[in-house]
């Protein structure tokens, strides 16, 4: 079992990589790790991410209460965000906030990372839609984001950043640069015209590779708001999240003929 000290220091190791790859400045973003039904660590408030230590790393309750923390060290202002997460998603065990350059961009202008341009994010992330804007350190953002917590492990901040969640923090991190690196992809495609993007079928087939795969977390190959109603599953969202409904009869014959494909039937 890891100690509370290696978890600890792994966030001090997390921390220094979002700082160094630029995807906060001076004292932004957070980090929190859950390590039992009622205990988490978490980053403090005020401090740079790329140059903590151990001693920083504080400690709270499912409340946001502090439990232990070291001289002036406060946890994040931002720990209502991060319980939110752990309330309603049971299979996270790490939670990670930051302001990468090109996923803010899309998140300040509104639009949300929903074409399937790369198998690799289509796999790993489905759509990572904006959750409305909320004003910092407040309810406001919790609340937003918490309509898309049981149908995505990536979501947008409108006008703030990117939030990302998994069942360790290696993997919530992980998902952090899939995020920013699917954002800088998509940001050059559009300067080149636009992207060309994966048909239907083919996304439907990387679906069905990443149930294969028996990868975790939540997905639209998985559980979609849209499936759950019948209908066709994202990669159809508009600006807001929401989704347009597509045919349902021709979805059903591709996903029939992508089993077929891969010999699963």
């Amino acid at each position: 079992m890891t100690s509370e000290y290696e978890i600890k220091k792994e966030i001090c190791e997390i921390g220094r990589r979002i700082y160094n790859k630029g995807m906060v400045a001076a004292n932004d973003g957070n980090i929190s790790v859950k390590i039992s039904e009622n205990e988490f660590l978490c980053t403090p408030t005020g401090v740079s991410k790329g140059f903590m230590t151990p001693d920083y790393i504080c400690k709270v309750d499912k409340e946001g209460k502090v439990i232990q923390a070291n001289g002036n060290f406060k946890p994040s202002s931002e720990i209502k965000m991060h319980m939110r997460v752990y309330k309603e998603r049971p299979d996270v065990v790490s939670v990670v906030h930051a302001h990468p350059m090109y996923a803010t961009g899309f998140a300040i202008a509104g639009i949300p990372l929903t074409q399937p341009i790369m198998p690799e994010a289509v796999i790993t992330l489905g759509c990572v839609p904006i959750a409305e804007y909320g004003t910092p350190s407040t309810e406001e953002i919790p609340d937003a984001v918490s309509k898309y917590l049981p149908y995505y492990d990536a979501v947008l901040l409108e006008n703030h950043g990117a939030l990302t969640y998994a069942d360790s923090l290696l993997a919530a991190y992980h998902k952090m640069e899939s995020v920013e690196f699917y954002a800088q992809l998509l940001f050059i495609a559009k300067q080149l015209g636009g992207p060309q993007e994966l048909s239907e079928a083919q996304v439907q087939r990387l679906y069905e590779i990443r149930r294969q795969f028996g990868m975790t977390g939540k997905h639209p190959a998985d559980l979609c708001q849209n499936n759950k109603e019948g209908k066709a599953s994202c990669f159809n969202c508009n600006e807001k999240g929401s989704h347009t409904p597509d045919t349902t009869e021709l979805v059903s014959e591709i996903t029939k003929r992508v089993i077929e494909q891969l010999g699963l039937k």
